[in-house]
C-alpha cells in the first residue's frame, strides 16, 4: 500500500503507528462496497460531503442497514488515507508515495483506532492552538459541519483568538492572519477539494512559512477533523448548543473535554 511513510513516521511515530493500525484493521474487514447505493455515498462523500442530501442517505441507509456506522468509517478510512499521502509527498518529497507492509490482523471494530488515531494527532504540539484551531474550523465549515462550526478551543482564545480571528478563515488570504496559519489553511483546502494536484503555489507557500513538522501536523489534523463527515453524511452532526458556542479543551493525551457554553 502506498502510504507517506516518511514524513510522517519521523516527525509523528505515535500518529504514524496509530494511522497504520486503522490501516490494518481496514484492511482486513471484508465489506462489500459496490452497491450502487453505498458508491454514490461515498462518491459524495469524498467530492463534497455536505451534498449528501436525505434521499442519497436514506438509499446508503438502506443498503447498509445495521453495518452503516461501520461502512462509513470505511467511507471515510478510503477517502483519507490517499490524500495524507499524496499530499505529504508532493509537499514534503519529490512527489512519489513509499510502499509500507500492511500487518494482517483479524477483523477488529474500526472506530477504536480511528478516535486513537484522532488522540494522538491531537497531541502533536509543533504548531500554535491558534492555527490549530483554524485549520479545525476551516475544516468544519468547508464539510458543514453543524457540531464542529459550533465549537471553539479554549487554548486558541486564552492566546488571544476571538470570534473575528475566528471568522477570519472565511477570507484568511485577505486577512492579517500570520503568514504561517495562511499557508496552513491554503493547505487546508487543497488536500480538501484538490488533494492529487495541489497548486504549486501552495505548495510553494506550505515549505516558505512552515517547518516540516509543522507540515505533517496540518496534514494529520486535516485528516483527524476530516472524521466529522461520518457525523455530515449520517445526518448525526447536529449542534448541541442553540446560542453562542461550546468550549473546549485537549489535553495532554489527546482527549477533548467541552467545558461549557461560550458567547459570539
Amino acid at each position: 500500500m502506498d502510504l507517506p511513510a516518511e514524513p510522517i513516521r519521523a516527525h509523528a511515530p505515535q500518529a504514524h503507528a496509530a494511522l497504520m493500525a486503522v490501516l490494518a484493521a481496514r484492511a482486513a474487514l471484508d465489506v462489500d462496497l459496490l452497491d450502487p447505493r453505498v458508491e454514490l455515498f461515498a462518491d459524495q462523500f469524498g467530492v463534497d460531503v455536505s451534498l449528501v442530501d436525505d434521499d442519497m442517505r436514506r438509499r446508503f441507509l438502506e443498503a447498509t442497514g445495521p453495518t452503516a456506522f461501520e461502512v462509513a468509517q470505511i467511507v471515510y478510512v478510503d477517502d483519507y488515507w490517499p490524500r495524507m499521502a499524496v499530499v505529504a509527498a508532493q509537499v514534503l518529497g519529490d512527489g512519489r508515495m513509499l510502499k509500507e507492509t500492511i500487518d494482517r490482523v483479524p477483523p477488529t471494530e474500526l472506530w477504536p483506532l480511528v478516535e486513537e488515531f484522532q488522540r494522538q494527532v491531537a497531541r502533536l504540539d509543533a504548531l500554535d492552538p491558534v492555527t490549530t484551531e483554524l485549520v479545525r474550523l476551516r475544516g468544519a465549515r468547508q464539510h458543514e459541519c453543524r457540531l464542529c462550526k459550533s465549537r471553539r478551543s479554549l487554548a486558541a482564545i486564552e492566546l488571544g483568538a476571538d470570534e473575528a480571528t475566528f471568522d477570519a478563515v472565511d477570507r484568511y488570504a485577505d486577512s492579517d492572519l500570520a503568514e504561517h496559519t495562511k499557508a496552513a489553511l491554503a493547505l487546508t483546502d487543497a488536500m480538501i477539494w484538490t488533494p492529487y494536484v495541489l497548486p504549486p503555489e501552495v505548495v510553494e507557500t506550505v515549505n516558505a512559512h512552515l517547518a516540516p513538522a509543522q507540515v505533517v501536523e496540518v496534514v494529520l489534523d486535516i485528516a483527524r477533523n476530516a472524521a466529522n463527515k461520518i457525523a455530515v453524511a449520517l445526518g448525526a452532526d447536529a449542534a448541541t448548543v442553540t446560542d453562542g458556542v461550546e468550549l473546549f479543551r485537549t489535553d495532554a493525551d489527546g482527549r477533548i473535554t467541552v467545558v461549557g457554553p461560550g458567547h459570539r
